[in-house]
């Protein structure tokens, strides 16, 4: 039977420190056509995440380390274009972690047929995918938001950060943010809605921005950067707050260990609750988190910003860009057009 060529992005190197467009090779491989009980998958959107530079060291993990020489995998939307499977026809779109690649051969294992009716194929990456659920799931699960608190949440315009902001916004929470430009500090303000937010590489003192924009003490912080993010966070925690700690992006790329917060000792006397998770852990809550998106979607108070690179050739450019804070909002890479738009 006839084969395409389709290319895929590999890991050439392990990266000591910040990764480098040289760490990443294109290359070309065959993929044959489906035969009994298998479909043919186009990737037409893909994400790049920073959970993703963990894989990227060989050490044992909640998932395991990306191969030398192998396909990345990462969250990808596409569409089946060929089959000879029951339950997967021509023209459904699916959901896949076999991104990084054009084409994929599968039998429907890790793979999951996409509802267009939620929303916008490349938002089902983010807000309304599993960026969104990781939002849903550290707020409320792990961080048990009662309404009205005092919310503090870093990297706020980020791809969770920037869901978590407007789900605790709709549940009536004070809410002050952080981000890296002026650009991205006007839209949490106007568009996303939150209470304030703090440039924190034109602030000066972190710490004391942050104090500054909590007169009344934060509830819960919601940790996405780590570092000096989260010395500042404790130094203003009110009494039984929660710290949900969800990504320490400041610290992926250390080739050294990190001194912790010179004032975690705070966590004792002001009886403080740290918790991490990972979100593949709380699937079940995805159909509540759905309804709850659904609804501030149609009410207008779900917004989202996202990045594009174009082509699978720029995939690596994408994910480097995740660590100099140029994307905005979710980082996606466009793999394919899709028929349908």
């Amino acid at each position: 039977m006839s084969k395409l060529v389709s290319r895929e992005i590999r890991l050439k190197a392990r990266p000591p420190g910040l990764p480098r467009e040289s760490d990443f090779e294109l290359a070309e491989t065959e993929v044959p056509q489906p035969e009994e009980g298998q479909f043919l998958v186009r990737n037409i959107w893909m994400s790049v995440d920073p959970y993703m530079r963990g894989r990227m060291v060989n050490q044992e993990s909640y998932v395991p380390p990306f191969q030398l020489g192998e396909p990345l995998q990462g969250g990808a939307i596409g569409q089946v274009v060929a089959s000879q499977h029951s339950r997967f026809a021509v023209g459904d779109y699916v959901s896949s972690l076999f991104g990084w690649r054009e084409y994929f051969l599968s039998s429907g294992e890790g793979v999951r047929q996409v509802d267009r009716n939620l929303g916008p194929l490349e938002a089902q990456l983010g807000a309304l995918g599993m960026t969104g659920l990781t939002a849903y799931v550290g707020l409320f699960r792990i961080g048990k938001l009662a309404d009205g608190e005092q919310v503090f949440v870093s990297a706020a315009s980020g791809a969770v950060g920037s869901v978590v902001c407007q789900l605790a916004k709709a549940h009536g929470c004070y809410v002050v943010g952080s981000a890296g430009s002026a650009a991205k500090c006007e839209w949490l303000e106007e568009q996303a809605g939150i209470d304030r937010a703090i440039n924190y590489k034109s602030c000066g003192s972190l710490s004391r921005a942050v104090r500054q924009a909590f007169p009344q003490g934060i509830d819960l912080y919601f940790e996405n950067v780590g570092g000096a993010h989260l010395q500042a966070a404790l130094g203003s925690m009110n009494p039984l707050g929660r710290i949900v700690l969800c990504g320490m992006i400041s610290q992926y790329n250390n080739t050294e260990p990190e001194p912790g917060p010179s004032n975690l000792i705070l966590a004792i006397s002001r009886s403080l609750r740290l918790q991490g998770f990972i979100v593949s852990d709380h699937l079940e809550l995805t159909g509540q988190f759905q309804e709850e998106m659904k609804r501030l979607i149609a009410e207008r108070r779900m917004k989202w910003k996202q990045t594009v690179e174009e082509g699978i050739e720029n995939a690596p450019r994408a994910f480097l860009k995740l660590f100099s804070g140029e994307n905005f909002g979710k980082m996606l890479v466009r793999i394919g057009p899709d028929p349908a738009s």
